[in-house]
C-alpha cells in the first residue's frame, strides 16, 4: 500500500533537489487545478439547467444553503488530500474542491459573462489576480521570511467575515465594494501565509495538499478582484 507521506522531513529540513522538486510540483498542480477549474467552470455554465439551478442557488436563503455546504465540502476535501491513505485520496480531495469552487463561483461568473457591461470583465480581474499572486509568491520567495504567525489574524478574519456574510444575507443588504477591498487583502494574506507553509512548513510529500491551499487562495482572490470590477460597472 503507498502510504503517501514517506518523507518525515519538512521543506525546510530538505535537501535543496528535494526542496526544489517539491515546490516545482506544488506549482505544477497548482497550475492544473486552475486549468481544471476553468474547464468545469465553462462546461456548467454551457449546460441548459444552468440558470435555473443558478436562480435556486441565489434565490431566498438559497446562498446561505450553498455556503453551508461549501464550507462542509472544502473542510472534507482538505482533510482528503492532507491524508496519509494514499496519493489517490489525496487527489480525490483536490478534484472535489476544484468542482466544489467551480459551482459556487457559477453564479458570479454567469453575471459577468452575461450582464456585465464591460464584456472582459473576467479576463481584466484574472490577470490582475495573476499579477498580486505573482507579486505575492515572488515576495515570500525573495525575502524568506516565515508568515507562520499570520495564522491567528486568519483565522479571526475568516470568521469575522463568515459572520458579515451570514448578516447581510438574512437582512439582504450589498457588502459593496470597500468590503470586497477587505476581502481582497483577506485573501493576499492567506497566499502569503500559504506560499509561506509551502516554504518552511508542509513536508515534501505534501505537495497535492500544499496546492489546494493555495487554490483555495488564488479562487478567493479572484472572487473579489472580479467583484470590485463588476461594482465600478
Amino acid at each position: 500500500m503507498n502510504t503517501g507521506y514517506a518523507n518525515p522531513y519538512t521543506v525546510a529540513q530538505a535537501a535543496p533537489n528535494e526542496r526544489a522538486a517539491f515546490i516545482r510540483k506544488t506549482y505544477l498542480h497548482l497550475g492544473f487545478a486552475i486549468l481544471a477549474f476553468i474547464g468545469v467552470e465553462w462546461f456548467l455554465l454551457q449546460q441548459s439547467w444552468a440558470p435555473a439551478l443558478i436562480g435556486k442557488m441565489t434565490g431566498g436563503m438559497g446562498w446561505l444553503v450553498v455556503l453551508g455546504a461549501f464550507m462542509g465540502v472544502s473542510f472534507l476535501a482538505d482533510r482528503l488530500a492532507s491524508s496519509d491513505t494514499s496519493r489517490g485520496v489525496q487527489y480525490a480531495g483536490l478534484g472535489l474542491f476544484i468542482v466544489a469552487e467551480a459551482i459556487i463561483f457559477m453564479p458570479l461568473l454567469y453575471m459577468a459573462a452575461y450582464y456585465a457591461k464591460d464584456p472582459g470583465v473576467i479576463m481584466k480581474a484574472g490577470i490582475t489576480t495573476a499579477f498580486v499572486f505573482g507579486g505575492l509568491t515572488f515576495a515570500a520567495f525573495a525575502t524568506k521570511k516565515d508568515f507562520s504567525f499570520l495564522r491567528g489574524f486568519l483565522m479571526v478574519g475568516g470568521f469575522v467575515a463568515i459572520g458579515i456574510i451570514v448578516v447581510s444575507i438574512l437582512f439582504g443588504f450589498d457588502l459593496g465594494t470597500i468590503f470586497a477591498g477587505a476581502m481582497a487583502i483577506f485573501a493576499s494574506v492567506a497566499i502569503l501565509y500559504n506560499t509561506s507553509n509551502i516554504i518552511h512548513h508542509y513536508r515534501t510529500d505534501q505537495y497535492v495538499s500544499a496546492s489546494l491551499s493555495l487554490f483555495a487562495s488564488v479562487a478567493l482572490l479572484f472572487w473579489y478582484i472580479l467583484q470590485i470590477f463588476m461594482n465600478r460597472d
